[in-house]
């Protein structure tokens, strides 16, 4: 099980909220989030309440500026998030890794199955865009270039019809996609 404090100011000062599940609303138990300490597990942050925005994945450590953090992450291309709204906590997950990844909407297009990291979708399968999926097994990070790099979406296990649902800023193209196998 995992466990993350949040702080309302830098370098863990301020009032805290105490937190081990999902949090869809942080701005309920604190004024703004500016830095945060992930005792256990693994989560992805937002920058946007109910899991919507930009997002970051976080493993066990500290985070003493989230805005300094996130400026630095703009820099090198990836979402820049000056403050925390919500959070989801990753379950640990031992087994099978099982994707599907399709190049339309709807289940449409080419089909490709994952069960492993991949660098570049479009060099590994000649895939323009992916644009739906279905995550039969594992936790996964869709990241907007090759690489693992720039701005990345949390998938767990179900069906999107629509990555565009995914409450992203701006529409992002799918480039790279990492299975999730910290220890969380």
């Amino acid at each position: 099980m995992g466990n993350i404090i949040f702080y309302e100011e830098r370098n863990f000062q301020g009032r805290s909220y105490e937190c081990s599940s999902d949090c869809s609303d942080i701005h309920m138990h604190l004024n703004r989030c500016n830095s945060c300490r992930v005792d256990s597990g693994c989560f992805v942050v937002y920058d946007r309440p109910n899991f919507m925005g930009n997002q970051v994945f976080l493993r066990r450590g500290e985070y003493s500026d989230f805005q300094r953090m996130g400026s630095m992450m703009g820099m090198m291309g990836m979402a820049v998030m000056d403050t925390i709204r919500s959070c989801r906590m990753i379950p640990m997950h031992r087994g099978q890794f099982r994707m599907r990844i399709y190049e339309r909407e709807n289940f449409g297009g080419q089909m490709h199955e994952l069960m492993d990291d991949c660098e570049s979708v479009q060099d590994r399968y000649y895939m323009s865009d992916c644009q739906s999926c279905n995550v039969m097994d594992g936790h996964w990070l869709m990241f907007e270039q090759p690489n693992y790099r720039g701005r990345m979406m949390y998938m767990r296990p179900g069906e999107y019809r629509t990555l565009r649902d995914m409450g992203m800023s701006n529409i992002m193209r799918i480039s790279s996609i990492r299975r999730i196998m910290d220890i969380c």
